[in-house]
């Protein structure tokens, strides 16, 4: 039997990274106090919003940011007025994300701006900023990829997964499964 060989070489990248935006210190002392603060039940509202605002991320009034909310870099995040960001969130800003006013984004959503060129031989990072524009409403679990904008008043319904840009007042549902008969 014969082996394949991959023309990838993982350890290649080993060692390179993205731009974080920020030194070692703040991102030490982010992912610290994220975990033992930001991320709690306990955690009061405004404590959310003034701690991301407080590493440098953009964040309206009227915000409501619901715990076990994950977010990478907050330095890398603007959310506009009024916007709704619900418990489990995972916010993987590792480019930039733009939330909008008036945007909901329901439980366990996941919005990812890191990702590889998968034909890379030493698998170069390939991340892109996510944009979500005003009124847009994103459903429980639904996941948006890197480089996408979701237009103003477009509804990404519950577990549809999202790769390109979704029109202004666009709904975008999750393919259906099939059932065989029974």
């Amino acid at each position: 039997m014969t082996e394949a060989r991959s023309t990838r070489s993982l350890a290649a990248l080993r060692g390179r990274s993205y731009d974080k935006g920020r030194g070692t210190f703040a991102q030490v002392l982010w992912v610290a106090i994220s975990t033992l603060v930001f991320t709690q039940v306990w955690c009061p509202n405004r404590t959310r919003c003034m701690l991301l605002r407080a590493f440098g991320a953009r964040v309206g009034t009227g915000v409501l940011i619901k715990h076990r909310v994950n977010v990478q870099w907050p330095w890398k995040l603007s959310i506009g007025d009024d916007s709704w960001i619900g418990t489990g969130v995972d916010l993987y800003d590792v480019d930039r994300i733009a939330i909008g006013s008036n945007v909901c984004i329901s439980q366990h959503a996941y919005l990812c701006t890191g990702s590889h060129d998968r034909r890379s031989p030493v698998f170069e990072y390939d991340n892109a900023p996510i944009v979500i524009e005003d009124g847009a409403w994103l459903c429980a679990r639904s996941v948006v990829l890197r480089g996408v904008t979701v237009g103003a008043d477009s509804v990404v319904g519950a577990t549809a997964v999202v790769s390109t840009d979704v029109p202004p007042g666009s709904l975008v549902r999750p393919p259906r499964a099939s059932v065989a008969p029974g």
